[in-house]
C-alpha cells in the first residue's frame, strides 16, 4: 500500500546565511516507505512553524543536532495513522510528533503521542496544548515565578508563546505589559488577550515606554526576542527580578554574530537572575501542564490563537512570516484535510 503513495517533502539543500530562501530547499517526490515492526505510517495534517527551526538549519553546536543537508526538514506536526505495525497505534488514530515538513512520515511509536480531536481542535495541539503551551507554562511558572500584583513584561507578545505567557500571568494575578510590533498587534494583545498595556517597539522608544508602564520596575521579564529589547528590559528590573530567556528571534538571522546584553550589570545591582530554559527538560511534567491548560481553555479563561496557512508548497515563504511578524498567535501550515 505505502509503496503506491508518493510523498512530497522539503529537504535542506544548503545552509542559509541570514533569512532562508527557497534556494535553500529541495522539494522532493518519492514513494513512501513501509513501516517496520514498532512503526506507523502517518499522514501529516498540520505542521508547526517555529522560530527554533532557523537554528536547526545551522551547522552549530546546540541542544539538538542540526538538520543534515539532504534531510527532511525537522518539524513538529499533527497527523493521522494510515498504517501501523504497533499494537498501541490503530489506523485512524491522531498523533503528534516530529513528523517533518512532508506529506507522510514513517515514525517509531516512541516518537508519537496520541491525541484526542474530540477534546480540542487538532491545531490547538500545536498551540496551547502543544509545545508553545508547555513552553509558556514552565517558563513562566517554574522560572519566572510571578506573584499576584507583580509586573510581568513579555516580548514577542503577539506570538505563539508570548501571547500565552501574558494570559497565564494574568490568571495568576500579575499586571502584564506586552511588547509587540505595530498598532494592530498591540491592539490584539490588549483587546483580545487581555494584557494591561502594550508597547509598539516599531513606533516607540522601548526604554522610555518601560519607564512609563513599569514605574516600580519589572518583576518578571519573559524574553522571546533578545537584542536591544532585552537590554531595555534589563535596565528596568526591580529588586529580585527574574529574567526568563526563552528565545532571541531578533538574532536568529544575524550574519555578523549575536548581540549579547550590554546591561547585564543590572542583574547584580538588583540581585536579579537571568535563566535560560529548554521545554524538553520538563517532558515528564507535560501531563500536569496539559491538564491545567485544557481546564483553562474549557472554562474560557485562556485563548489559543492559531494563524493557519494552507499548502505544503508554501512552506519556504510561510516560514519567513515568523521573522517578518506577519502573523498573530501560532503559525501553522495545513498540509491536508483530516
Amino acid at each position: 500500500m505505502a509503496s503506491e503513495i508518493l510523498n512530497h517533502a522539503f529537504r535542506l539543500a544548503s545552509r542559509p546565511v541570514g533569512l532562508p530562501t527557497r534556494e535553500n530547499w529541495d522539494f522532493t517526490e518519492q514513494p513512501v516507505g513501509e513501516p517496520a515492526d514498532g512503526e506507523a505510517l502517518v499522514r501529516v495534517l498540520y505542521l508547526s512553524l517555529d522560530p527554533a527551526m532557523r537554528g536547526w538549519m545551522n551547522d552549530a553546536r546546540s541542544y539538538v543536532a542540526p538538520v543534515a543537508i539532504g534531510e527532511v526538514m525537522r518539524a513538529f506536526a499533527i497527523g493521522r495513522v494510515i498504517d501501523s505495525r504497533h499494537p498501541e497505534l490503530k489506523v485512524g488514530d491522531h498523533v503528534s510528533g516530529l513528523l517533518g515538513v512532508q506529506e507522510y512520515a514513517v515514525v517509531d511509536r516512541r516518537g508519537l503521542h496520541k491525541i484526542d480531536p474530540a477534546l480540542a481542535p487538532l491545531p490547538v495541539y500545536l498551540s496551547a496544548l502543544g509545545m508553545p503551551g508547555m513552553t509558556a507554562y514552565f517558563g513562566l511558572f517554574d522560572v519566572g515565578r510571578p506573584e499576584p500584583g507583580q509586573t510581568v513584561v513579555v516580548s514577542g507578545a503577539a506570538g505563539a508563546v508570548g501571547g500565552l505567557v501574558g494570559q497565564l500571568a494574568k490568571l495568576k494575578g500579575a499586571r502584564v505589559i506586552g511588547i509587540a510590533g505595530g498598532p494592530e498587534k498591540c491592539r490584539y494583545v490588549v483587546d483580545q488577550l487581555g494584557f494591561d498595556a502594550a508597547i509598539d517597539y516599531k513606533a516607540e522608544n522601548v526604554a522610555s515606554a518601560l519607564r512609563r508602564h513599569c514605574p516600580d520596575g519589572i518583576d518578571v521579564y519573559f524574553d522571546n526576542v533578545g537584542g536591544e529589547i532585552l537590554d531595555a528590559a534589563l535596565a528596568r528590573l526591580a529588586r529580585n527580578a527574574r529574567v526568563v530567556i526563552c528565545g532571541a528571534i531578533s538574532q536568529y538571522n544575524a550574519t555578523e554574530g549575536i548581540a549579547g546584553p550590554r546591561n547585564y550589570m543590572s542583574l547584580l545591582v538588583n540581585r536579579a537572575s537571568m535563566t535560560g530554559f529548554m521545554v524538553m527538560d520538563y517532558v515528564n511534567r507535560y501531563g500536569e501542564a496539559g491538564r491545567e491548560m485544557a481546564g483553562w481553555l474549557e472554562r474560557g479563561e485562556l485563548q489559543s490563537q492559531e494563524d493557519i496557512v494552507t499548502g505544503l508548497s508554501t512552506f519556504p515563504e510561510t516560514l519567513l512570516r515568523l521573522f517578518t511578524g506577519e502573523h498573530n498567535g501560532k503559525l501553522i501550515l495545513r498540509v491536508a484535510e483530516d
